[in-house]
C-alpha cells in the first residue's frame, strides 16, 4: 500500500501503518559518474492507448480470500502453470486499515492466459495468509518489489521496514509453486547509498538474471543501478556483479552507475520480452506510468524513449488508459509489446484500494 498522493484528500498511510515515512538516505553521487547523467526525467514520447480489462481484487473479487482490500499484484507464472499475484498490504474488514493485516499474500488464478485472469484462489487455503513472517511491530512491513521464476524455482524480493524507511532487503525462494518460502539472504538498506533497496529481474537465456534496483522512498531522487547474477547463484549477495562507468568505458565489475536519469522513481518492473527486454515503472515527476524497451541489459536508457502507459486523473473521470492515483505497473506474463498488460494499483481512499489490470496498444520498440 503505496500509492503516489493523489489530487483529493485520503487517509494518512503514516496513521494507517502506524510508522513514519520519512528517510534519511542519501545519494552517493554514483548518478554523477555517467554520461549523460541528469536529474530530470526526459518527456515521454507519443503517448499509447489502453483500456482497463478487469479489477483484479477487491471485495468482490478477492473479499472471500480475506483479502478485499490489497495492492501491487506483481504477476509471476508458476511452476505449475498457475498465475500467482503478489501482493502488498493487505486487510479484512470494511477499508484500508482494518483488522488482519498481512504483507506479503499470494492470490492465484489457475488460468494465466492475460486475457483470462481471475482470483480463484490463494496461498492460505480458504484465507489469504501472509507469505513470510512479519509481525508489523512498530509500523514495519515487508513490501514485494518483484517475484520471478527460474525453472521449477520462484524467488521473491522483499523491502522490510518502516515504509519508506528501509532497513534491508530479503530474498527468498519457493519450490512448490508459492505455497511456502525459504529464506536465502539480504542486503543492508543503505547499499549504494540505498539504491539497492527495490530490485527487479529480468530472467535471461544466457543464464544470468540482470537486476535493476532504485532507492525505496518516491520523495528521494535516485539513479537506476543494473547487476548481473547467475541463475544458480541468486540467493549469494557476493555473486551480484555491478555495471558501471570508469575510466572513460562502460563494463561489469566496475563500480555501479547509474544507466539513465536519475529521479524519483516508484514502483519498477525488468523483464526480457518478445526477444528483448522491457522496464515498466512509476514515474514521480510528473506522475505517469512509463515503459522502455531495448535490445539487451546494458542497451544506453539514456537515449532509449520513454513512452506513457498510464496518466493520473481524477475520480470519476477515468476512462481509457487514466487512472486517479495510479501506481505499480508490473508486466503480466505472456505480454508482448504490442499486446502489454499492467498489474496497476489504485488508492486514493479507505474504499478504493485494488489492483487492476490494463492493456496498454501503441508502443512500439
Amino acid at each position: 500500500m503505496h500509492g503516489p498522493t493523489p489530487s483529493g484528500p485520503r487517509p494518512s498511510r503514516r496513521a494507517l501503518l502506524r510508522g513514519a515515512a520519512g528517510g534519511g538516505l542519501a545519494l552517493t553521487g554514483l548518478a554523477a559518474a555517467a554520461p549523460g547523467a541528469s536529474a530530470t526525467a526526459r518527456a515521454p514520447g507519443a503517448r499509447a492507448t489502453g483500456a482497463k480489462v478487469r479489477d483484479l481484487t477487491g471485495p468482490a473479487q478477492t473479499g472471500r480470500f480475506g483479502a478485499p482490500w490489497t495492492d501491487l499484484g506483481i504477476p509471476v507464472r508458476c511452476p505449475d502453470g498457475s498465475m500467482l499475484l503478489v501482493c502488498g498490504d493487505t486487510f479484512d474488514g470494511g477499508g484500508v486499515g482494518g483488522p488482519d493485516w498481512r504483507s506479503p499474500v499470494g492470490l492465484r488464478s489457475s488460468n494465466a492466459d492475460p486475457a483470462a485472469l481471475t482470483v480463484d484462489g490463494c496461498v492460505g487455503g480458504g484465507r489469504a495468509v501472509g507469505l513470510v513472517p512479519e509481525g508489523h511491530e512498530g509500523g514495519t512491513t515487508a513490501i514485494p518489489s518483484d517475484v520471478f521464476t527460474v525453472g521449477s524455482t520462484m524467488y521473491m524480493h522483499l523491502m522490510r521496514g518502516v515504509i519508506y524507511r528501509t532497513h534491508h532487503s530479503d530474498f527468498w525462494r519457493s519450490d512448490d509453486n508459492g505455497e511456502t518460502w525459504q529464506y536465502l539472504c539480504q542486503w543492508p538498506g543503505d547499499q549504494y547509498g540505498g539504491q539497492f533497496q527495490q530490485k527487479t529481474y529480468a530472467v535471461a537465456d544466457d543464464g544470468y538474471c540482470y537486476v535493476l534496483s532504485t532507492v525505496f522512498n518516491r520523495d528521494i531522487t535516485s539513479g537506476l543501478l543494473l547487476h548481473r547474477v547467475r541463475q544458480d547463484a541468486l540467493g549469494n549477495p557476493a555473486a551480484y556483479e555491478p555495471w558501471g562507468y570508469a575510466g572513460g568505458a562502460w563494463a561489469w565489475g566496475n563500480p555501479p552507475t547509474t544507466v539513465t536519469a536519475a529521479r524519483r522513481w516508484g514502483e519498477i518492473c525488468f523483464r526480457a520480452m518478445d526477444g528483448g527486454y522491457a522496464l515498466s515503472w512509476l514515474n514521480m515527476a510528473p506522475l505517469d506510468l512509463r515503459a522502455q524497451f531495448f535490445p539487451l541489459p546494458t542497451s544506453n536508457l539514456f537515449t532509449t524513449p520513454e513512452q506513457t502507459t498510464i496518466v493520473p486523473t481524477v475520480p470519476g473521470r477515468e476512462g481509457g488508459n487514466a487512472v486517479a492515483s495510479p501506481y505499480g505497473g508490473f508486466i503480466v506474463p505472456g505480454s508482448t509489446v504490442g499486446d502489454l498488460h499492467l498489474a496497476v494499483s489504485q488508492w486514493y481512499d479507505a474504499q478504493n484500494y485494488r489492483v487492476m489490470q490494463y492493456r496498454i496498444n501503441g508502443l512500439t520498440r
